[in-house]
């Protein structure tokens, strides 16, 4: 797997603050990353109090992690993996889980009945998201919506590069089945 290292050294400096008391070197991993942290946590989730929980769980365990933090990878890579860890086993206690896959979201804004359209596409989006298998939603969401690279995502995943993108293959598959009807809806075919 191969990483920015200027990245990586980077985030290393950063967490050397944080492990000094820095609290402004706090604010800015916080202002970075926990936004990204807990969009992931309700993308995998789809409750928004139970993703701000993870979230903050996620936070406080790189705050812990801060003074033994070495520069082998991205502090948002760390975040992304421990959130995941987090937020799935929660859906193990809650038996809503097993190895399967993940969703997808978007929003703009132009104008008022474009938003209108743009969210109600966007809530279509986020329920076919949740009646994906969890690992294909957790897959599509971290690609997607996080904007992570195949490797990246596979690397928070634990898995190979070849599993997430047959994770997303059959994920972008049951999403398209899943939002035909909404699209011919928007395209006037009903």
């Amino acid at each position: 797997m191969m990483l920015n290292l200027s990245e990586i050294e980077k985030d290393a400096a950063l967490m050397q603050k944080v492990a000094n008391g820095d609290a402004s070197a706090s604010r800015k991993i916080a202002d970075l990353y926990l936004d990204g942290s807990y969009r992931l946590a309700v993308r995998i989730l789809g409750e928004t109090a139970l993703a701000e929980d993870m979230a903050q769980e996620a936070f406080v365990k790189l705050w812990r992690q801060a003074p033994a933090w070495q520069a082998k990878a991205q502090i948002k890579t760390w975040l992304h993996r421990v959130t995941h860890n987090l937020c799935i086993d929660h859906l193990r206690k809650q038996n809503r889980y097993s190895n399967d896959e993940v969703p997808d979201l978007e929003d703009p804004t132009p104008g008022v009945l474009e938003l209108k359209e743009q969210q109600q596409l966007g809530d279509k989006v986020t329920e076919a998201l949740q009646q994906l298998p969890a690992r294909q939603r957790i897959a599509i969401s971290l690609v997607h919506f996080e904007e992570c690279g195949n490797m990246e995502a596979a690397a928070i995943m634990e898995i190979s590069v070849d599993a997430l993108e047959s994770l997303l293959a059959r994920g972008r598959r049951k999403l398209k089945e899943l939002l035909l009807p909404a699209r011919r809806i928007m395209d006037g075919e009903l």
